[in-house]
């Protein structure tokens, strides 16, 4: 195995000229990778990394060998249908006199999402009159070059439906080729997220962005100046896209949180500021509890730990007042479901949401409670919600990757962000919304479970 230090400065480097982040859970990887280009031009590690700080070709290469690049027309039909049947009305009302259309996928990959992108709008827009221009960026040169080449398997488009495949592909040996018409209005380039690019963060340009489960393998400071960059590079009342990994929380500035069609998106609400490079993030400080229910909370909490469960519930209802502040009633509820009374613990989770309807911790507890009754798509709703509202809440999702397990569908990008998540989330949260294991057998779970679904990890 490489050196420690080596592979230090090999992931610092990374960081630096890529944006990428990586945990210590790739290092094994990373380790790999190190060895594998090194003695591909038979230098030592230490050397090899050495070099790379002064070789653009090189660092082109490597991000051919780190990057994820499996993906499929159509994914995600959520979002599309929101894309369609909301955003794509909305803007080609707003440029009905320029009668031009213009959208961006970053990290685009092979060009399955920019192309998808290209059909959505001109199914939308049957016009032949309007001027559609997609443009894809990615960092990887090879996928790129598949993007140009517009030719897939039969299995890239497992998801796009007959119609819209007889009308925008056709046959070829190897599969399927994209028309001449959506290659013309459909663009690629390549393009790093770490690097500064005037022309292609022009304010204002674009009225719809996707970029899709890439903020979650940036560095902080990295995916902070994507975020500015593409909504400064919205046109007022613009879309962003955005995957279920990724989130900017409930109010991002200059965005305004949607949901619609069972997805989330952000719409540009005015010029945004230029906003400076981001500090240290703040930890909230609790509201002021009076002591008599600060003292009825740790108690309450460490029989919890304890998993006494039933004398926790009684010891919480005999202190708490007829009308409980949010914690003892999120308390309560939390213990209602533990014991079984999920319509109870539903009646707490909704009454906190009468409170404050972007309480991740409120929607966390109402999916437990919909998922127990069966209510699994709205329960994954709410999942979602509070993932969306608190990015580094990590049960709602290994929730969404446990279900989507369940239900035979791809889990690999929540259960993997679940775990980078694990290790950071609070005791509090292990304690009320960990089902009675702790954060070892957790994490232990969400590894084994990604295992099974072929992630990274």
């Amino acid at each position: 195995m490489t050196g420690r230090g080596e592979l230090a400065q090999f992931r610092t480097l990374l960081a630096d000229r890529l944006g990428w982040s990586f945990a210590d859970g790739d290092l094994g990887q990373l380790d790999r990778v190190l060895r594998r280009r090194s003695a591909a031009l038979d230098l030592s590690p230490t050397r090899y990394v050495a070099r790379l700080a002064e070789d653009p070709r090189e660092l082109l290469a490597l991000t051919e060998d780190l990057t994820i690049t499996e993906t499929y027309f159509f994914r995600h039909p959520q979002q599309l249908r929101a894309l369609a049947e909301e955003a794509l009305p909305e803007r080609l009302a707003a440029r009905s006199a320029q009668r031009v259309l213009r959208m961006l996928s970053v990290g685009c990959s092979s060009g399955e999402e920019a192309y998808t992108l290209g059909i959505v709008a001109r199914e939308a827009e049957p016009d032949p009159d309007w001027i559609i221009a997609v443009l894809g960026v990615d960092a990887n040169a090879a996928v790129l070059a598949r993007a140009v080449d517009g030719r897939y398997s039969a299995w890239a488009l497992r998801e796009t439906p007959d119609a819209i495949r007889d009308l925008w592909f056709r046959p070829v040996a190897e599969g399927y080729e994209v028309v001449p018409q959506l290659r013309r209005e459909v663009g690629f380039r390549r393009y790093n997220v770490a690097d500064e690019d005037e022309e292609l963060w022009r304010p204002g340009q674009y009225d719809v962005i996707f970029c899709r489960n890439l903020l979650m393998y940036l560095t902080a400071s990295a995916g902070d100046r994507l975020v500015r960059r593409m909504t400064r590079a919205l046109a007022e009342g613009g879309y962003l896209f955005l995957g279920h990994t990724d989130s900017l929380g409930s109010r991002p500035p200059g965005l305004r949180t949607c949901q619609d069609h069972g997805a989330f998106f952000y719409r540009r609400t005015g010029r945004p500021a230029v906003a400076a490079p981001p500090g240290p993030r703040e930890t909230p400080v609790p509201a002021r509890r009076p002591a008599g229910t600060a003292d009825l909370e740790t108690r309450v909490l460490g029989l919890v730990r304890a998993e006494r469960f039933a004398e926790a519930l009684t010891v919480l209802e005999d202190g708490l007042p007829p009308d409980p502040p949010a914690r003892g009633l999120l308390l309560r509820g939390v213990l209602l479901a533990q014991a079984g009374r999920l319509a109870d613990a539903e009646l707490a989770a909704r009454r906190l949401l009468d409170r404050d309807a972007l309480s991740a911790d409120a929607n966390h507890l109402l999916a437990v409670c919909l998922e127990g009754g069966a209510a699994v798509g709205p329960a994954m709703g709410h999942y979602r919600l509070a993932a969306h509202l608190d990015p580094d809440f990590a049960m709602p999702r290994l929730r969404l990757g446990l279900l989507a397990r369940r239900r035979a569908e791809d889990a690999t990008a929540d259960l993997d962000r679940a775990l980078w998540l694990l290790p950071r989330e609070s005791e509090e949260r292990i304690t009320l919304f960990g089902g009675g294991f702790g954060r070892l057998a957790l994490i232990a779970l969400c590894r084994g479970e990604l295992a099974e679904a072929g992630g990274r990890r």
